[in-house]
């Protein structure tokens, strides 16, 4: 019996066939394509591109909760433009009118602008009980130190009976205590009234006459902001609900502000550039490669390749992190022109060989070197994948999938689709760069070349004195415009907070974190007073510590009830009836000496608006918020609050951005160290001495790439320097591409120019990007990588014994 023996050519593409079905198939099922209705695993959340910046887990717990309090909700702010005496009559309508279209949409989970009348009842059920538990910080402090007190409070509540908010009966709170203690309550932390059933602010032109009423809207999502699903719905629901209010009526300004809104917008730009970028750098790649090879073979087989790693990378990115960010997909567009470089090679071996090609010789021959080439990338992007930062983790495992897959598919797909020599004549393709190199190798001298060499260095040294660095969040990603000045009226008009900011309070039961939270208002009421803040947000400003309500109770007890004839004369004299007096004392013995708690106050409906301050149990025991609000500066917050047990400032914002500038200062460091990791694997193969001059132009790249940034007054980032990384990692693949062909080989010459073309076309269309982030990055690659391919012929000028492989 005979056996059938596969060609081991055949064999390695139908591994490749293999492997190409199953990656595409599980691409596919990754995006829901099978199934009727599935979560996209596209990220938007800019958060979740942020490292764990806070030691404290606790406080990164609070974070993260915090966002999604607020990022899961959106809120309008409705006005209407009018001289017309009924104009409030016309936005009140207005506003209802929306709001019942976005809750008649079935999109949100719930749609608030009706808001009923304070209940009374809700405080007495509350606080009536408990109510000789609490006093106002005036009334501690003059209940301690002033003997007329009560008879002057007395007199207060005789003669001035009409009371705004909440107030007990005279007969039930005569000296009027427990309604100061009422009104001390901050149960207003917006700059919003009720008016007509409705939150409303009334808008000032200069402080004195009345510019425009506005309307609050709130309505809660029904999932996450950051679901393509939810963002699809939520956006069309408002447009919708928009059209028909300016329909309906005339002038109407509608702002809005929310999570949702920002990541939609973010997702629809991401969608575009992702086209735009992966369209130009496809288009652009294809012409190229049709110029050079003259061949519609090398274009099929170079999208294969391409589309191949693309596609790899997208799946075992999403299977290893659960999801890819938009950030990563669009970087992925950009990497097209890369990921073909390892093509273009065998492609350029295969035009140069002429009658004498052979698959298997062909890939022996630059096989070495595509590996010494894909190697130095990755070391490049290794130096991205060990940051704590998730972006350029994220984005690195796409480029190290990548990559190696699109060098993978010169091993096992072209030698099968490349067994014919090429009849097209080498030597035509790259007729004027050949003739320019060998007139400068003619004519320009080793010493010659570090002389130019040295002189640029020189010219670059000023220009690195110019660089200014810049390490804000915001860099991250592109805000709109437009929401974003939406957002910055809503804040101002209404005192919406920012809550990246805010105060940590531990301890080990929830008593002891009321006391250390207690401590934390004394400094902040302070701050207040002076200015630096506009107010705050805690619970125990709602429900004090079991010692604070035992010293107000002993307080009552002390001042108040202690000597029961003084108290029933102090009555007298203000001509109350005896009675009151009696029931005051019956009151005050029967009342309940057992503190309130933390766990009655959050089943009081009061608590609703507040209850995200109050985290609960944690792993060391028990914590809660403090949320400071228009805050002047932060750094006098965060100095005026230290020193204060078992209270963490924590500023999300600030600490990115302290973060950012470290690891941006560090990086040096990390390319120095990225350096010598390359140059070890290039000695391996070429010697100390010649990898020095293969090492020379990309350093040199890299030099005169900082001059430039500086020059241009381009703001250096974390992202610039991350750049400088593949500047070093892809950019050397030149000048080892160039090495192992020679000058003399037209086809190796052309198919680094090629390479170079299409990794420029694609990391050119990146600092186009609208994201701040990926256009540091692209722009820092574009100037660096076409630096480093005008030096790259530098180690073949200089080289003493220029290395050749296969001279057959």
């Amino acid at each position: 019996m005979k056996l059938i023996r596969l060609d081991p050519i055949r064999l390695r593409a139908l591994l490749w066939l293999f492997l190409a079905i199953t990656v595409v198939y599980a691409c596919l099922c990754q995006f829901g394509v099978f199934q009727s209705k599935s979560q996209s695993p596209l990220q938007t959340n800019i958060l979740a591109l942020l490292p764990a910046t806070e030691r404290n887990a606790v406080a990164e717990d609070a974070v993260n909760q915090l966002a999604s309090i607020t990022g899961n909700r959106a809120i309008f702010l409705l006005g209407i433009n009018s001289d017309s005496d009924s104009t409030d009559e016309i936005t009140f309508a207005a506003a209802r009118f929306f709001a019942k279209k976005l809750a008649s949409s079935k999109n949100f989970r719930q749609v608030t602008v009706e808001v009923p009348a304070i209940d009374p009842q809700q405080f007495i059920n509350l606080y009536l009980q408990h109510r000789y538990n609490f006093l106002s910080n005036p009334d501690r402090e003059q209940l301690q130190q002033n003997q007329s007190y009560l008879a002057e409070q007395l007199q207060q509540k005789l003669y001035a009976p009409f009371r705004f908010g909440l107030s007990l009966p005279l007969s039930e709170d005569p000296f009027g205590l427990t309604d100061n203690w009422l009104a001390s309550l901050p149960l207003k932390n917006l700059a919003l009234e009720p008016e007509n059933g409705l939150l409303v602010h009334h808008e000032y032109s200069n402080g004195t006459s009345l510019n425009k009423t506005w309307v609050f809207i709130s309505a809660e999502l029904p999932d996450s902001a950051y679901d393509e699903n939810t963002q699809t719905n939520i956006i069309n629901t408002v447009n919708n609900a928009e059209k028909l209010l300016n329909k309906h009526f005339q002038g109407v300004e509608l702002l809005r502000t929310g999570a949702v809104f920002y990541a939609h917008d973010a997702r629809t730009k991401a969608t575009h550039e992702v086209d735009r970028i992966g369209a130009v750098s496809l288009i652009g790649m294809l012409l190229l490669l049709y110029m050079v090879f003259r061949s519609l073979r090398p274009l099929a087989l170079g999208l294969l390749s391409v589309g191949f790693g693309v596609t790899a990378a997208t799946v075992v990115t999403i299977a290893l992190q659960g999801e890819i960010h938009l950030i990563t997909l669009v970087f992925g567009a950009s990497l097209i022109g890369e990921a073909i470089d390892y093509a273009i090679q065998y492609f350029a071996a295969h035009l140069g060989a002429g009658a004498s090609w052979h698959p298997t010789q062909g890939l022996r021959r630059i096989g070495p070197g595509l590996t010494v080439a894909l190697l130095t990338s990755l070391l490049g992007y290794s130096a991205l994948a060990l940051s704590p930062f998730p972006a350029l983790s994220q984005i690195a495992l796409f480029a190290i999938v990548g990559l190696s897959a699109a060098w993978l598919s010169v091993f096992l797909l072209l030698p099968a689709c490349l067994t014919q020599p090429n009849k097209h004549d080498p030597s035509t393709v790259a007729v004027l760069p050949k003739k320019i190199l060998k007139q400068w190798q003619n004519s320009v001298s080793r010493r010659t070349v570090f002389v130019i060499a040295s002189l640029l260095l020189i010219l670059a040294i000023p220009g690195w004195q110019k660089i200014h660095a810049d390490d804000d969040i915001h860099l991250l990603i592109a805000r709109s415009p437009v929401l974003a000045a939406q957002e910055t009226k809503i804040r101002d008009l209404i005192g919406l907070g920012n809550s990246s900011q805010f105060f940590l309070i531990e301890g080990s039961n929830p008593d002891e974190v009321l006391k250390h939270e207690e401590k934390l208002r004394e400094r902040l009421d302070k701050l207040v007073l002076e200015g630096e803040i506009g107010s705050y947000q805690s619970i125990s400003a709602f429900i004090p510590s079991a010692t604070r309500q035992a010293e107000n109770h002993a307080l009552w007890q002390q001042a108040v009830f202690s000597d029961k004839e003084k108290f029933k004369s102090l009555l007298a004299k203000a001509e109350l009836r005896n009675d009151i007096a009696t029931s005051q004392i019956a009151a005050f013995e029967s009342s309940l000496a057992l503190p309130l708690t933390v766990d009655d106050w959050l089943q009081a409906p009061l608590s609703r608006p507040y209850r995200h301050l109050w985290l609960g149990k944690t792993t060391h025991g028990f914590a809660t918020i403090v949320l400071p609000q228009n805050i002047r500066n932060v750094k006098k917050l965060e100095a005026e609050t230290a020193g204060l047990p078992a209270v963490t400032f924590v500023d999300k914002v600030g600490s990115i951005n302290t973060m950012f500038k470290q690891y941006r200062q560090w990086s040096a460091l990390w390319l120095l160290c990225v350096v010598v990791l390359i140059f070890a694997l290039l000695c391996v193969r070429y010697g100390w001495r010649q990898t020095i001059i293969i090492l020379i132009p990309t350093i040199l790249a890299i030099a005169l790439t900082l001059g430039i940034i500086g020059y241009l007054h381009i703001t250096l980032t974390l992202f610039n320097m991350m750049g400088l990384m593949l500047v070093l990692g892809v950019g050397v693949n030149y000048a080892i591409f160039l090495y192992e062909g020679g000058i003399n080989q037209a086809a190796t010459l052309a198919g680094v120019l090629l390479s170079a073309g299409t990794t420029l076309l694609s990391f050119g269309m990146l600092a186009f990007s609208s994201m701040p982030a990926l256009s540091s990055f692209g722009l820092t690659l574009l100037i660096g990588i076409g630096v480093t391919v005008l030096c790259a012929p530098i180690s073949i000028l200089i080289a003493t014994k220029p290395y050749r492989l296969n001279h057959d």
